[in-house]
């Protein structure tokens, strides 16, 4: 469970040092909302540092799916029962993503976790940063408008979103056939063959 939450807010298009940092206060499950305000960085592979986001647009409010908000509430009865079990050895903690003694979770350690859910789905193994590349890219071409697309990235340029982030593959190009056939006349009147 520790790897599926990560992996799904990675999905939501979240950076790993913002996954990191998430604390049960930024998780607002009634309006169904999460809150990025600080970042969590690992530093020398050795010392996790508490930092504001990269920048004002950084911070930003993010409606949850369902599925993200469902495994998050699954994710915090089960930290609440290791909390139980572990009793006085459980380090009382605000973080969403920790140890099952409450200890929480660095970029490495929820990639490493990220890895092994991969390889017991069998799944091709990817950062999960490249899962916000994805995510961008998907929210891109189905049409999300390019404010919200920035705004969701926590960027101020949506320029800078487009060209860094959003990267078409073949199937994506497929959209703009349907066009392209309608533009060609292909699909109207078939007794009707464009000249």
């Amino acid at each position: 469970m520790a790897a599926v939450g990560p992996l799904l807010l990675s999905l939501m298009g979240l950076r790993p040092a913002e996954v990191s940092r998430l604390r049960w206060d930024d998780v607002d499950f009634d309006a169904g909302t999460l809150s990025v305000a600080n970042t969590r960085t690992l530093i020398g592979n050795a010392r996790a540092v508490e930092k504001d986001t990269k920048s004002e647009a950084g911070e930003r409010t993010l409606p949850l799916p369902d599925p993200v908000r469902l495994a998050l509430l699954n994710f915090k009865v089960l930290q609440a029962a290791e909390a139980a079990t572990a009793g006085e050895a459980y380090t009382s903690g605000a973080y969403v993503f920790v140890d099952p003694l409450g200890m929480p979770m660095n970029g490495r350690l929820l990639q490493e976790h990220a890895y092994a859910l991969m390889a017991e789905l069998k799944l091709r193994k990817v950062r999960l940063y490249d899962a916000r590349h994805s995510c961008l890219t998907f929210l891109a071409v189905n049409g999300v408008p390019d404010t919200i697309l920035a705004a969701w990235a926590g960027h101020t340029n949506a320029n800078f979103t487009k060209r860094v982030y959003v990267h078409p593959t073949a199937a994506d190009m497929q959209s703009a056939v349907v066009h392209l056939n309608a533009l060609l006349g292909v699909g109207s009147d078939a007794s009707d063959p464009p000249v």
